[in-house]
């Protein structure tokens, strides 16, 4: 058994969508609408065949998310090697994003960098 894919509900699906292409070298596919419900989705899938649907209807609820709570903590990438985490997480600074911590070396041995992104989401990227 394998998870098929993750889902994400986003307020502004292109720039999510635009995140996960340009950072983490996600490909999207042409998209989906749903006229009826105003239903709209992506999916994105990357390199090793994982996939995450990216979704948005109107009149979401978008609730306040803090850093640490129950349910969705962060989705983690694995980048290849210390420098790539660094680079990343480096372009992703300048970009904007707030790094809420690393790179560093965890406790439990994990080489990474946690990134605040689009609408309060982590993104975590490791070795």
């Amino acid at each position: 058994m394998r998870i098929e894919h993750v889902a994400l509900y986003v307020k502004d699906l292109e720039a999510a969508r635009e995140f996960f292409v340009t950072y983490l070298e996600g490909e999207a596919n042409g998209g989906y609408h749903n006229p009826r419900t105003g239903f709209r989705s992506y999916f994105i899938r990357f390199g090793d065949g994982a996939r995450l649907e990216l979704m948005n209807k109107p009149d979401m609820t978008d609730l306040e998310k803090p850093l640490a709570r129950t349910g969705y903590a962060h989705l983690a990438f694995s980048v290849g090697s210390l420098a790539r985490v660094d680079e990343l997480t480096e372009r992703l600074r300048v970009a904007g994003y707030l790094v809420l911590s690393g790179p560093r070396t965890t406790g439990d041995g994990y080489y990474e960098s946690c990134i605040l992104a689009f609408e309060g989401n982590q993104i975590e990227i490791t070795v």
